[in-house]
């Protein structure tokens, strides 16, 4: 349960035992009773938490003797209620769920949505047959993550065990993943090989660097229309917002994208969301080893661009 008493604030200082990890699991720790890792996200993003006087980035990994102080704030109570959310199923069975995730659907509850969720979908659709509910985190079931306004193949876990494997092959890079999108300009068929970190100014967005985590995207031009190409992106990595920072790097950000694209053509080309889609996953089930291979439809916006642009 989330801190809802008046505003107040703490302080203490990192001890050995806590040194080398990152600040907001450090704070959910040491506040275990205040607020969840999701909360301590949120105060830091408000810069309400110093790190020897200064604000700090929740990805900072404070070292022994540091000094932290904590204002906390009244936030939303946030219990993870069923709602009855449609869901297009792709793949269930047991264990998993595979949907086709509509533009405009937040995965799991944080600062800003606090429900209409998938998360809040996901737990009405399980129902009472799920232990699910055990995850004392706002994302039980999450084994990753697809941008609020990318559509396309989502996988979940509809049990903690399927949860813990789906997490462990992704992080092997044991699922394939393949994205289409439309860009502007044609990219070719291409490897994009650049690191991604936090951009230095705006800290929301995600930008070349040459200190940041290893990226690799693999790139295909499928079909180009005058100033437009649809595009099939396989990842070897998962960055965040790695595709839409890749594509703009190579010169042809994908169309609709608000942060990474152009404004003048999203604007031309009347569109309001990146062109972005989860087309296809394939991997082996985490628990019966059957191979599992699903395809999603795309959204009508691309189809409605496709049609119209791609003749």
């Amino acid at each position: 349960m989330l801190f809802n008493e008046s505003d107040e604030g703490d302080s203490f200082t990192i001890q050995e035992n806590q040194a080398g990890d990152r600040l907001d699991k450090i704070l959910a720790a040491h506040y275990q009773s205040i607020g969840s890792r999701t909360y301590f996200q949120m105060l830091i993003d408000k810069e309400l938490v110093l790190l020897n006087g200064e604000a700090v980035k929740k990805r900072a990994k404070p070292i022994m003797g540091d000094a932290i102080e904590v204002f906390f704030i009244q936030a939303p109570e946030v219990q993870l209620t069923p709602q009855e959310i449609p869901l297009a199923v792709l793949f269930e069975d047991d264990d998993i769920i595979i949907v086709n995730k509509p533009p405009g659907m937040v995965i799991h509850p944080a600062p800003g949505h606090w429900d209409r969720t998938f998360v809040n979908a996901l737990l009405y659709h399980c129902g009472y047959m799920t232990d699910l509910s055990a995850d004392s985190s706002l994302r039980p079931g999450i084994v990753h993550r697809l941008d609020k306004e990318t559509s396309g193949v989502l996988i979940a876990a509809k049990t903690l065990k399927a949860q813990q494997l789906l997490i462990e092959m992704f992080a092997a890079r044991q699922i394939y993943k393949e994205y289409w999108a439309i860009c502007l300009g044609n990219p070719g068929t291409c490897e994009i090989n650049m690191p991604i970190g936090r951009h230095p100014i705006h800290r929301k967005q995600m930008s070349i660097r040459e200190d940041g985590k290893h990226a690799l995207t693999y790139c295909e031009t499928l079909r180009t229309s005058d100033d437009l190409s649809l595009v099939k992106v396989i990842l070897a990595t998962g960055r965040t917002h790695q595709i839409r920072v890749h594509l703009k790097h190579r010169g042809t950000p994908i169309l609709g994208d608000p942060v990474y694209g152009s404004k003048q053509a999203n604007l031309r080309y009347g569109q309001t969301r990146q062109q972005l889609h989860a087309k296809r996953v394939l991997f082996s089930h985490p628990l019966t080893q059957q191979k599992i291979e699903i395809e999603a439809p795309l959204p009508s916006d691309m189809e409605e661009c496709l049609s119209k642009r791609f003749r």
